[in-house]
């Protein structure tokens, strides 16, 4: 069995034995929560507007999900919101022992053409309809919390036509453009998929502005909410460890919180990486990989509502003796490719980091309190520069930008909200006269930026292109309204896809989903119950005609 594997079965049992060991009631609540706030869930986003508003102290948001402590500084200071009196966002920080069931939550989503569907962690929708279903419990005791949250999903993965990568066997199903160099299919076989997952769990210890622990719990990095470059909740979590500290420190000129992780990465059945678990040679490079990470955000005094900060996210060949102190090094690895060690190999000339891929990026934040504003952005590379003059010359190489912003007004209990987010990963002129990486991909790491066949960051097509989302949100005592627009590249023209060096030029070169759609949640009695229908045309569809899909989604929350 592999370390982590047995790592995520003591997570498990450790946090069972944590909740039947001190089980009683926690005292009289609304409706649970204060332990839902997980990253990238919609109480996380509220709470934001919330926060910008001047409802809670400000805080960063560039590295989550929160610690407990964080979570209790996030409630707001007052009733005067629109869902005070149907959750616990009660300004009173948890003492002693208390814990709260993580309501059972089931929902069913459907798609008419294609599989379709993003953000939602472990959850793969397929064409047809996929059921899914968590719950769980949080707890805590001292410095000590534990969440146990795992979450299952079947999919019909009913039979749509494939885009024709040239590929037999699984890889058949492998991704269209880029079958042998990333891990993700286009369907997950050809019958029903089903997957259960630990979810949102973690056991931790916070203590004297430090953190430690093991957690399978998606992570945000970054302060986007729609389209983050590293890690969102697209994939769901992995399996890792991680320490740093527990929130923001006092610097004297402002304030740092940062936090190192290291990890596992698994594949799906339909991955083009084959042979041993482990690294044999640059064509057998492993089935799984090792993560590295570091992050770090800082603000600065005098400048109210700013925040900083920067990561770096590794994938790394894994040794079949285990994991060895350059692995553990790695996040603070040399920035440039020219002082990098020797690997002993050469791929085209270039024999530093074969066995490891870097994604890193910087970032901002700025949101002056009580306005309802907040704009960010953040800008990334997908691997290494060779030198300070190779990033100089051509800063846009392998690289990408994200900018947002986000802008709520309140009026009595109502809150009115607009947001938008574009990023962009095209590829830069720099491409006509140098190879230009393609993000996402990195060889000879042939999974790309994936676990267990999602990837793990924003989900659009890999490459080159760009995506956006505007969107409207309107919160009332009753519930929540979301209508949106956006656009994704999913497929573009490339010299490492189907390309026309000669002859005539492609006719469609660019595959695009553009989409609008509606959200509605409303209480009734115990029940949050949210509906959602997504309008989406395919444009170019495998570069040759248009599709279109719907995407309906049905949740029900159950209280207690």
């Amino acid at each position: 069995m592999h370390r982590f594997a047995y790592y995520s079965r003591v997570l498990s049992a450790a946090a069972a034995a944590f909740f039947v060991a001190f089980a009683r009631p926690a005292q009289a609540q609304q409706l649970g929560g204060r332990s839902e706030i997980f990253a990238g869930s919609e109480f996380e986003s509220y709470l934001r507007y919330l926060q910008t508003l001047g409802k809670s102290k400000p805080t960063v948001w560039s590295i989550r999900p929160f610690s407990p402590g964080q979570i209790d500084g996030l409630m707001p200071t007052d009733s005067v919101h629109p869902w005070a009196n149907r959750y616990d966002f009660n300004q009173t920080k948890v003492t002693g022992f208390w814990y709260e069931f993580i309501r059972p939550t089931t929902g069913v989503i459907g798609n008419t053409s294609y599989p379709f569907g993003g953000n939602d962690g472990a959850i793969w929708a397929g064409k047809g309809l996929t059921a899914w279903a968590q719950a769980g419990v949080q707890a805590r005791w001292g410095p000590v919390s534990a969440t146990f949250a795992p979450i299952a999903f079947r999919s019909t993965n009913s039979e749509f036509d494939l885009m024709d990568n040239g590929q037999t066997g699984v890889l058949k199903y492998a991704d269209g453009q880029f079958p042998t160099e990333i891990d993700r299919p286009q369907r997950f076989g050809a019958g029903a998929y089903s997957r259960a997952d630990l979810g949102e769990s973690t056991l931790r210890i916070d203590g004297g502005g430090l953190t430690a622990g093991i957690s399978t719990a998606s992570q945000w990095w970054g302060p986007t909410t729609d389209f983050a470059f590293i890690l969102s909740n697209n994939a769901g979590g992995f399996p890792h460890v991680f320490f740093g500290t527990s929130k923001p420190v006092n610097i004297g000129f402002g304030t740092a919180h940062g936090q190192v992780h290291y990890g596992y990465l698994y594949q799906s059945p339909f991955s083009p990486a084959t042979g041993k678990s482990y690294f044999q040679s640059y064509e057998h490079a492993g089935k799984v990989r090792f993560m590295a990470g570091l992050i770090g955000v800082m603000t600065i005094k005098g400048v109210p509502g700013l925040e900083l900060g920067g990561a770096r996210f590794f994938h790394a060949a894994t040794d079949s003796s285990g994991i060895t102190g350059s692995d553990l090094r790695l996040p603070w690895q040399n920035l440039l490719k020219n002082s990098l060690k020797n690997e002993g190999d050469t791929v085209f000339g270039d024999f530093r980091s074969l066995l490891q891929n870097q994604l890193a990026s910087l970032y901002f934040r700025w949101a002056p309190p009580s306005t309802g504003m907040e704009i960010y952005g953040e800008y990334g590379r997908e691997d290494f520069s060779a030198d300070v003059r190779d990033f100089m010359l051509e800063p846009d190489h392998s690289s990408l930008f994200n900018l947002g912003f986000r802008k709520a007004w309140q009026k009595g209990t109502r809150i009115n909200a607009f947001r938008g987010e574009v990023f962009s990963y095209e590829a830069p002129s720099s491409g006509r006269t140098r190879g230009e990486g393609l993000v996402y991909l990195h060889q000879p790491l042939v999974q790309g930026h994936t676990y267990r066949g999602q990837l793990l960051g924003a989900n659009v097509g890999i490459g080159s292109g760009l995506a956006y989302l505007f969107a409207f949100e309107q919160f009332t005592a009753g519930g929540k309204l979301k209508v949106f627009t956006s656009r994704v590249t999913q497929r573009e023209i490339s010299t490492r896809g189907p390309q026309y060096t000669s002859g005539a030029a492609l006719e469609k070169p660019v595959e695009v989903e553009r989409s609008l759609g509606a959200e509605l949640s409303r209480f009734v009695g115990p029940f949050d119950v949210s509906g959602r229908v997504v309008l989406t045309s395919d444009m170019n569809r495998y570069f040759l005609s248009d599709k279109s899909n719907a995407n309906f989604a049905l949740t029900i929350r159950q209280g207690f």
